[in-house]
């Protein structure tokens, strides 16, 4: 089973940048990879999600224009460029990586990572000035 690491969470102003990475313990292959989010108080939220084969990605309403997905197997890493971020976006942001298979990456993200599968340990992301 891959195990997962975030990083590159932390404290920014309002309109800042921040960068997460998802390091996995083997080699990415195939597998798709989502970011989910869940702030307090909130049900976790699926916002972003990229396949392992052909590279399609999705993006929730709420981070779509400001946020992007990308992966590099050769360094079994997916990142999440976050731009303009709001103080709304405040929360622990994990990576997944789900046991079955979705045929597209909507489908994934909307499950709101309610599947089975490895889940990394979350990073804390807050916005505020």
């Amino acid at each position: 089973q891959v195990q997962l690491v975030e990083s590159g969470g932390g404290l920014v102003q309002p309109g800042g940048s921040l960068r997460l990475s998802c390091a996995a313990s083997i080699p990415l292959g195939y597998y798709a990879i989502g970011w989910f989010r869940q702030a307090p108080g909130k049900e976790r939220e699926g916002i972003s999600c990229i396949s392992g084969t052909d590279g399609s990605t999705y993006y929730s309403d709420s981070v779509k224009g400001r946020f992007t997905i990308s992966r590099d197997n050769a360094k079994n890493t997916v990142f999440l460029q976050m731009n303009n971020l709001k103080p709304e976006d405040t929360a622990v942001y994990y990576c997944a990586a789900p046991a079955n298979f979705f045929a597209t990456m909507q489908a994934m993200c909307i499950t709101d990572g309610k599947f089975t599968g490895s889940w990394g340990q979350g990073t804390q992301v807050t916005v505020s000035s």
